[in-house]
């Protein structure tokens, strides 16, 4: 009997165990229909179910009939559509649906453990106390000052010193009161000598001036005061024969010079009157007897009306000349009225040179004084005609500059440009790069030319003249191309062929010559410059067969030579610069004058310092 009841009770277990599990299972296959047809049988399977507890046969048969009614849901129930084995028993529910652990899916995932909220900085709000304004239009701009930079702000004064290998000794300075542009006043000094190989092959320059400028409301004034001594032997004689060795006498140059000028400033007004006028003069003399004394004075007005303008200029040259032969007064007036046109394609100037020359001799002449610019490419190529003529006096300040080995008794006599005509081309090839090319033919009268004359000081030169009408034709090339700031460029070129009246060649004058140069700024603190001179062949010729042009001594050939020099600047500071600078790299033997060789290889630096 207690078997019959434990067997009971594990079939009551095994029915509340697999019955609820059954019904769980066929509830996630087929949700809505066991839904849908659990309804009624629930209640009547509950009811049924607490009628009959106690007899234990009905609840095995009832557990029985839940276990068939299980297997006829699983294989579709009685459908005849369905396959024989189908059964038509109604699922029975008997508890709510309740997940199991053992139905969770695992997420084959790790979870993101890096905190990846960006950073927010807190936000400040400052209002602005600014008034709307109200009205359309365009508000002015307020101008504001530029800043100065601290390498652009220039220092007023500038000295240089500095030594070489020619017991060359070299000093310069410029000083002035400040970068105002309307009141500025300075000076400056300059320095130089050197000592060649050859007996008293010396030679000594110095300057000194000061100067000053005043800018006013109208007008401008300008003034200058300069003194200059320059020092040298006479050195010069034939080496290749001894017994013309001789004592070398010394000569120096004393030049004490002043000018100044007033000058109405531009105005940018229709009809612009304008005027200027300027005073200057010197007074010379060397170490002999040789005096000169100069003084002139010009100006020029000028009224502008629309596209030309007409005005005179003018100008009085007086001067006296002595020395131990001769005491001149030698003085020219000139006076050249004109009158200008110029418009988008054109420049016209076209006037008369009037010339009145009186003192130790008297002539009176009249010039052409004209030109014509014409564009040929706009803004880039113009073509020029220019004729023109002048009377050149002949200054022993002149002579000397251009020769310092010039002896006694200069002969003085005025050279006149009767005619100069010349006609070429000037502009811009390309961004940085002008030019200007011409012919020109020019008709000479009493052209000066320096011969040797040697005597037993040295070789002292002297002045003779082609006494006719002497031709000179020829080209001139001028070059400047500025690739940017820091590289420039620059020669010149000159042809000319001497056609004389009476003289055999024209003495001492080259008939080529080449000058060129360049700069280039490196950086901010080094500096190169260069230049190159090329002369062509020249003649030289005793002075007294010189006044006898026509005798058969054969002249003295100058050969041509080539002058290369260079320096180079460092900027260590602000305020100190180091230089070197060299002369005559290729170390060659040059002559400019007959028996007066050039000092070699020369090269000299020092320190500078502006303040």
């Amino acid at each position: 009997m207690k078997l019959r009841y434990i067997y009971t009770l594990l079939t009551l277990i095994s029915l509340l165990y697999f019955a609820p599990a059954n019904a769980q299972t066929k509830h996630k296959t087929k949700k809505a229909a066991a839904k849908t047809v659990a309804k009624k049988p629930a209640k009547k399977a509950v009811k049924t179910a607490s009628t009959q507890k106690s007899d234990a046969k009905r609840i095995g048969d009832a557990v029985a009939k839940t276990n068939s009614a299980a297997d006829t849901a699983k294989s579709g129930g009685n459908n005849p559509n369905k396959n024989s084995n189908s059964l038509s028993e109604e699922i029975v529910v008997t508890t709510d649906y309740k997940p199991v652990l053992a139905d969770a899916v695992k997420i084959r995932r790790n979870p993101d453990l890096e905190d990846a909220t960006p950073y927010k900085a807190p936000l400040t709000y400052t209002p602005l106390d600014i008034r709307l304004e109200q009205n359309s239009d365009i508000r002015q701009l307020d101008a504001m000052k530029m800043p100065a930079q601290q390498d652009s702000i220039p220092t007023n004064n500038f000295i240089q010193v500095g030594l070489g290998n020619l017991k060359t000794t070299y000093g310069e300075g410029y000083f002035s009161t400040g970068p105002d542009q309307g009141l500025q006043a300075g000076g400056y000094f300059k320095h130089l000598a050197e000592q060649g190989s050859l007996n008293k092959q010396n030679e000594s320059t110095n300057e000194v001036g000061i100067f000053g400028k005043s800018v006013g409301a109208t007008n401008s004034l300008n003034g200058r005061i300069d003194y200059k001594y320059n020092s040298n032997y006479f050195y010069g004689y034939d080496q290749a024969d001894p017994t013309t060795e001789i004592t070398p006498g010394k000569q120096h140059f004393s030049i004490l010079s002043a000018e100044g000028d007033l000058a109405k400033n531009f105005a940018d007004v229709p009809n612009d009157f304008t005027y200027a006028l300027k005073l200057k003069g010197y007074t010379y003399s060397d170490a002999y007897d040789a005096r000169e004394s100069n003084v002139v004075l010009s100006g020029f007005v000028n009224e502008t009306v629309k596209q030309f303008y007409a005005g005179v200029a003018g100008s009085l040259d007086l001067t006296t000349q002595k020395d131990s032969l001769y005491n001149y007064n030698n003085s020219l007036l000139r006076i050249n009225p004109y009158i200008k046109f110029q418009g988008d394609m054109y420049k016209i100037d076209a006037g008369v040179n009037i010339v009145d020359q009186f003192g130790f001799s008297s002539n009176f002449y009249i010039f052409p004084a004209a030109k014509l610019e014409l564009q040929v490419i706009p803004k880039y190529v113009r073509l020029f005609v220019e004729a023109k003529g002048d009377v050149n006096k002949s200054t022993l300040l002149d002579f000397s500059t251009v020769n310092p080995f010039i002896g006694q008794n200069i002969d003085i006599k005025n050279s006149v440009d009767k005619l100069d005509l010349s006609a070429g081309l000037k502009g811009t090839l390309a961004p940085g790069l002008s030019f200007k090319a011409f012919i020109f033919r020019n008709s000479v009268k009493y052209m000066p030319l320096m011969v040797s004359n040697f005597g037993p000081g040295g070789n002292k030169f002297a002045v003779v003249y082609d006494n006719g009408d002497s031709r000179v034709n020829g080209f001139t090339g001028e070059l400047d191309y500025k690739a940017s700031d820091d590289v420039d460029v620059f020669g010149r070129v000159e042809f000319k062929d001497y056609q004389m009246a009476q003289q055999v060649q024209a003495w001492n004058l080259p008939k080529f010559k080449l000058t060129a140069g360049t700069a280039i700024h490196i950086n901010r603190k080094v500096d190169i410059t260069g230049s190159l001179l090329l002369r062509g062949t020249t003649y030289d010729i005793p002075y007294a067969d010189a006044l006898t042009p026509k005798s058969t001594v054969t002249p003295t050939t100058i050969g041509s030579f080539v002058d290369l020099s260079g320096g180079v600047n460092y900027k260590a500071t602000n305020k100190i610069s180091i230089f070197v600078k060299v002369n005559n790299i290729l170390d060659r033997s040059n002559a400019t004058w007959l028996y007066y060789p050039d000092y070699g290889f020369n090269v000299f630096g020092g320190v500078g310092f502006a303040f």
